[in-house]
């Protein structure tokens, strides 16, 4: 008999009053809270990434109706806001950081909105918060040139190791693309398990580089969180954000076989 689908729930923002550039995939922080309390009131159990990871990897039983909380980029609310009430329920999340875009020295600019500094990744760490990558400068990592695609991997891995003392073992790509060569890339960093998109729920046979999640954002109420927590109706909810998807898919292919027959001309 094949396992149960996991879903795999991802957040970016939690805050009251995002900016323009955050706002839809944004959830406000009395919604968070509704969710999470949902998530204890139904009796889901909460893992870490790589918790999840490594059952599937050993083959041990998981416990009783699993799901994953995480959380990309880094944004500030999530110590603010979201922390409080995970550790109100005590539930274990992920949370996936673009190393440049957090407050602090290595600040390289560009992020959208106010972002954690290290010492608050740290009282995550601390609380039972699983801190992985999500590169170093948030790029479209399927774009990038060999060099750049492992310098963007491997700066965001050793800056999590400098500052947390141990290297992160799960990875989120931005944007949730990526494609063989970056998944190779992604492994051969040292990282065990990566994280995409797909608006779909988890199965161990999608291997451990490319397991799918759903987004949580603004405009999720408590009902359709409720579906998607459940595994029901997860297709026709998400049915346009698929269609975009292929689109986009295709003329990201489009780009790279244009540039690859640049270089060739060279």
């Amino acid at each position: 008999m094949s396992e149960a689908p996991v879903p795999i729930l991802m957040y970016h923002a939690v805050a009251a009053s995002p900016n323009s550039a955050t706002r839809a995939l944004s959830v406000a922080p009395e919604a968070f809270a509704e969710q999470m309390a949902l998530l204890g009131d139904r009796g889901l159990t909460p893992l870490t990434t790589a918790t999840l990871a490594a059952h599937w990897r050993s083959g041990a039983p998981l416990p009783e109706r699993p799901v994953l909380i995480t959380f990309d980029d880094g944004y500030e609310g999530v110590h603010r806001h979201a922390l409080p009430v995970l550790a109100e329920h005590g539930f274990p999340a992920t949370l996936f950081v673009s190393t440049g875009w957090l407050r602090g020295a290595h600040d390289t600019g560009g992020a959208l909105d106010t972002m954690l500094d290290w010492d608050q990744v740290r009282e995550l760490a601390a609380s039972g918060i699983e801190i992985g990558g999500h590169s170093h400068t948030h790029p479209q990592l399927d774009q990038l040139d060999d060099l750049r695609l492992r310098r963007e991997l491997t700066r965001c891995r050793d800056l999590v190791a400098g500052e947390l003392g141990a290297l992160p073992v799960s990875f989120a790509y931005p944007y949730g693309y990526s494609s063989r060569r970056v998944r190779q890339a992604v492994r051969e960093a040292g990282f065990a398990q990566a994280l995409a998109v797909g608006n779909a729920l988890a199965h161990r046979s999608q291997g451990p580089y490319a397991l799918r999640r759903v987004t949580v954002r603004r405009g999720t109420g408590i009902d359709e969180f409720a579906r998607l927590v459940e595994g029901r109706a997860v297709g026709r909810t998400f049915a346009r954000d698929r269609v975009l998807t292929k689109g986009y898919a295709l003329v990201r292919r489009t780009r790279q076989i244009r540039r690859k027959a640049s270089r060739d001309r060279v």
